[in-house]
């Protein structure tokens, strides 16, 4: 399921997806495999992975790699967990309109222009409305979605497209 918005999800750069495919942001080589069941949220296309796709677990450092880009310094808000993308390119999200990963609850976090959190929010639905509500607040410059049950960052969304 995915929702409509004014704002957009941000998938991972291929810039940034070309070198985690090497060495992630945890220091470690990509180790590609076969996703046999199939499932499992790409960060690349923002999309479920079929049975029988290539794709590989890496460590991703969101807010840094935002960071670098700004000149933001997040100091402890610096982290990294695990990601799934694509082995190899992929075409990236099919309608970058859409919201995805919004049939379960998720966690809104919200950033300031220095990196640091701001505050958070529990979505379970009307993502568009709470994104909204997020970009409301002038200090706010990026939201992270995240997975509650494992609290795993799905993809980032900034002001307007």
């Amino acid at each position: 399921m995915t929702t409509t918005t004014a704002h957009t999800a941000r998938p991972i750069t291929p810039e940034v997806l070309r070198s985690l495919r090497v060495t992630d942001d945890a220091g470690r080589p990509a180790v590609p495999y076969t996703d046999a069941e199939g499932g499992a949220p790409l960060r690349c296309c923002l999309r479920r992975s079929a049975p029988g796709e290539r794709i590989a677990l890496v460590s991703y450092a969101p807010l840094r790699r935002w960071a670098a880009g700004t000149g933001a310094r997040p100091g402890a808000y610096d982290e990294q967990g695990p990601v799934f993308v694509h082995a190899e390119d992929c075409a990236g999200p099919a309608d970058p309109a859409e919201l995805p990963f919004t049939n379960a609850p998720r966690v809104l976090r919200r950033y300031s222009r220095e990196g640091r959190i701001l505050g958070g929010r529990l979505v379970a639905a009307d993502f568009p409305d709470a994104l909204a509500e997020a970009f409301a607040d002038p200090e706010v410059a990026l939201v992270h979605v995240r997975a509650v049950e494992y609290g795993c960052f799905l993809y980032e969304v900034r002001r307007g497209r």
